[in-house]
């Protein structure tokens, strides 16, 4: 039996309505939830906002303590009446792994409850292979369920994987020989890591799942819909509709490196071939300077000088683009942007593309609230890591701000 799968798995049961175990099961998700969401909530406050009776949420609070998946706070006392008891969620109640793979780099990151994270390590390459990812996660992974307790390590909820779409469609921009990369058009990572470390997988589009961290431990409670774009190697992103991520038919919504857009030249371009860290590589490559730290979250960018204000104007003109687009076919609250790059360097993209949308002509088009996203080169990995969270403990993060009545 795989680590993690005997505890609490009446609350890995996401549907409810069809019987009392699914009843609870939603229930429980239903509190937790909403405590992740908020904090700290008594149980007055959380009947409330669950529209489920005060014994209710008693009897699923009292289960989830013995269970430890919440935390008492002191007693909190009124003017009147018996005092209330905050609940938080136990940062040691539940650990998620988080796997990102990039086309230049995999980040493996352990994550709390709270979605703090614990551990990560980095591997840099050319491009990706399986076979040595599966190495660098599965060594990486065994290894710190080595320093858990054995009741600890049942508190491992699995395993989230972030792969961009396709992989190997983008042999050629990365580098690889022609053909090495079709490899991964047969390989089921995700069976290949369950196998070898035993615990349950899950799996996302890379950009889904950083718009996804960006959702639940960023600025996604400011807005109800959002555009998110995150510029790594290739720009990606995803869509929040109604304080949820909507992923798709086939999981790739809002994958926008392949979004058509004119060049300044007059002829037809995609996003991703104008604002990727791939084309800022390429401009380093003619000046005769290795690349390579761009892929190290920790690099300084202070000495690019030329090269760095010529990438940010281009590529801020053709974001710019990207979100009058998308707030076209969907009226956004807010147009979000993150990325691999150093704090400093998001800022000023991100004024640069306001500045952009400002010369472009908005006729029936309402502007969205142009934002900086907030986690950075660590969004995937994180978002990741939150994957077997929400598929076994958590729910849609639209559930929680519906009208209270």
């Amino acid at each position: 039996m795989q680590p993690g799968l005997e505890t609490n798995d009446r609350i890995s049961d996401p549907s409810g309505g069809s019987n009392q175990t699914r009843v609870r099961a939603y229930n429980e998700r239903l509190v937790l939830s909403l405590v992740r969401r908020h904090g700290h909530l008594p149980k007055s406050e959380i009947a409330r906002r669950s529209g489920l009776s005060a014994q209710t949420v008693s009897v699923i609070m009292r289960s989830l303590e013995a269970d430890g998946l919440l935390l008492r706070g002191d007693p909190i006392r009124g003017k009147v009446g018996q005092p209330s008891i905050p609940m938080a969620l136990n940062p040691g109640g539940v650990y998620s792994f988080g796997l990102k793979i990039g086309r230049r780099s995999a980040d493996l990151v352990l994550i709390n409850f709270l979605g703090a994270p614990l551990t990560s390590q980095r591997i840099t390459y050319d491009y990706p292979m399986p076979d040595a990812l599966l190495d660098f996660a599965s060594t990486a992974i065994l290894d710190a369920s080595k320093t858990f307790s054995d009741e600890d390590r049942q508190k491992i909820a699995g395993i989230g994987i972030g792969l961009p779409f396709q992989l190997w469609n983008w042999e050629e921009q990365v580098g690889a020989p022609k053909g090495t990369m079709d490899v991964w058009k047969h390989f089921d990572i995700a069976a290949a890591l369950e196998e070898r470390c035993r615990f349950p997988v899950f799996q996302l589009n890379d950009a889904t799942v950083a718009c996804g961290a960006e959702l639940t431990f960023g600025r996604g409670p400011e807005f109800a819909d959002f555009v998110y774009f995150f510029v790594g190697t290739f720009v990606g992103g995803g869509i929040v509709l109604n304080h949820s991520v909507y992923s798709g038919r086939t999981g790739n919504a809002g994958a926008f490196g392949p979004m058509p857009l004119i060049s300044a030249d007059g002829t037809s371009t995609q996003l991703l071939a104008e604002t990727s860290l791939y084309s800022l590589e390429k401009s380093l490559l003619k000046e005769g300077r290795d690349p390579t730290f761009l892929r190290h979250a920790e690099a300084n960018w202070d000495d690019l000088g030329e090269i760095l204000e010529e990438w940010l104007d281009h590529v801020a003109h053709y974001l710019a683009m990207a979100v009058i687009s998308a707030c076209a076919v969907i009226d956004f609250e807010a147009a979000i942007i993150d990325g691999s790059f150093p704090v400093e360097i998001r800022k000023r993209l991100v004024e640069k593309v306001s500045a952009s949308i400002d010369t472009i002509d908005l006729q029936g088009i309402v502007l969205p609230s142009i934002q900086e996203g907030t986690i950075g080169s660590g969004a995937r990995a994180l978002g990741a890591a939150t994957l077997p969270l929400l598929n076994r403990y958590l729910l849609d993060q639209s559930v929680l701000f519906k009208e209270l009545r």
